[in-house]
C-alpha cells in the first residue's frame, strides 16, 4: 500500500524500502538474499555501461527528485553494481534515506581505483552476511 500510495502522489522518500515486502515472494525472497539478482548487472560492466563500483543507477522517477537538490552531485560518479552505502552499515540495522543520498554525494566526490578496490574487498563480507537485503 505505501509503495502504491507514494508512486501515485509522487511524494515520500526517493528510495522506497518495505520490510518485509509482499510482493516479494519466496523465490525472490532467495534471489535476493543470494544477491544473484545481481548477476545480470555484469553484462552491463562487460559492455562499459557500469562499473563494479559506483552508485547505483535510479529508475527515473527517482532521479527526477534527485536532480534539483544538493543530491545531484551523486551523478558525477560511475553507476555501479556496488558501492559506498551499500557497504557502509550491512548488517548493523537500518539506513536513512539521506544517510544513502550523503554517501552517495561522498563516493562522488572522492572516488578513485584505491577507494574502488577498498569496497570491492568489502561487498565480500557483505554478499556473505546472514541479513535479509
Amino acid at each position: 500500500k505505501l509503495y502504491h500510495q507514494n508512486k501515485k502522489t509522487k511524494t515520500g522518500d526517493t528510495f522506497i524500502k518495505i520490510k518485509n515486502d509482499p510482493r516479494v515472494t519466496k523465490v525472490g525472497n532467495f534471489i535476493r538474499n543470494t544477491s544473484i539478482d545481481e548477476l545480470p548487472q555484469l553484462f552491463n560492466v562487460l559492455k562499459g555501461d557500469m562499473s563494479l563500483v559506483g552508485n547505483r543507477p535510479l529508475p527515473l522517477y527517482e532521479a527526477e527528485k534527485l536532480t534539483t537538490d544538493h543530491f545531484s552531485l551523486r551523478f558525477v560518479a560511475p553507476a555501479g553494481i556496488t558501492g559506498l552505502w551499500q557497504v557502509t552499515k550491512r548488517g548493523q540495522g537500518e539506513m536513512s534515506e539521506e544517510e544513502r543520498m550523503s554517501l552517495d554525494n561522498d563516493y562522488a566526490s572522492d572516488f578513485s581505483f584505491t577507494r574502488d578496490i577498498q569496497i570491492l574487498l568489502k561487498t565480500v563480507p557483505a554478499l556473505l552476511q546472514k541479513e535479509n537485503v
